[in-house]
């Protein structure tokens, strides 16, 4: 079974009397355990399909199925249990509490979520990236690569179905973004499912997959 099936999603914001239509008619299947990019230039729709996809917005219109079940018609309750407990995310500027330790940091979904066994879970996660002996530091003590393991981890914790990733890379250097790279693709290797939202060709190019957008429309994919 596909992990993520879309099917002809349109998205239009409405601004005054203005409509800017984001996404025109985008479908796209991604299979269990790949590890795909979205490639696009700033405007292509790409941040706006990860949200939808990520259910922090939903589409205009077209349908949106995450493990056979049709996301795009649920309620805003039942989507942030699908957030919760299904989707781990990674952003490019890390989101970490400044004024919380990294274990901590990782261990937020997890209570947020009422799950037991959290610490445990959170320690588990931040030692399958690589960083058990930064745990007790804040972010303000760690490196930009470090930050980012801290947030793939936090991300993992839940264990998700899949991985949303936005620009992972664009605040590190080449070497650290490399680092990264190599971490979602061993994590891959391991049966996570990946997907990178990317204009950067090289870290693209280290995916599976690569599907452009161009003004809101998927213009070609290759493998």
């Amino acid at each position: 079974m596909n992990i993520i099936e879309v099917k002809d999603i349109e998205k239009i914001y409405r601004v005054g009397d203005h409509q800017i239509r984001a996404l025109r008619g985008v479908s796209f299947h991604m299979e269990r355990e790949q590890m795909v990019a979205v490639m696009g230039s700033s405007g292509s729709g790409k941040s706006t399909l990860m949200y939808i996809l990520g259910c922090l917005d939903r589409p205009t219109s077209g349908t949106y199925f995450l493990e056979g079940t049709d996301v795009s018609s649920l309620s805003d309750d039942q989507l942030a249990e699908i957030r919760n407990r299904k989707i781990g995310f990674v952003f490019q500027t890390f989101n970490l509490l400044p004024r919380t330790t990294a274990l901590e940091n990782v261990e937020l979904p997890l209570i947020y979520g009422g799950i037991r066994n959290s610490r445990k879970r959170a320690i588990e996660a931040l030692e399958r990236v690589g960083l058990i002996d930064r745990m007790h530091h804040l972010p303000s003590e760690l490196s930009g690569g470090e930050g980012q393991r801290v947030a793939i981890a936090r991300a993992l914790v839940v264990n998700p179905v899949i991985i949303l990733a936005d620009e992972p890379t664009g605040n590190l250097d080449t070497k650290t973004g490399s680092e990264i790279m190599g971490l979602f693709k061993e994590l891959n290797s391991q049966g996570v499912t990946v997907l990178i939202v990317t204009h950067e060709a090289h870290i693209a190019q280290e995916c599976q997959r690569i599907i452009h957008l161009r003004d809101g429309q998927i213009v070609g994919e290759k493998t």
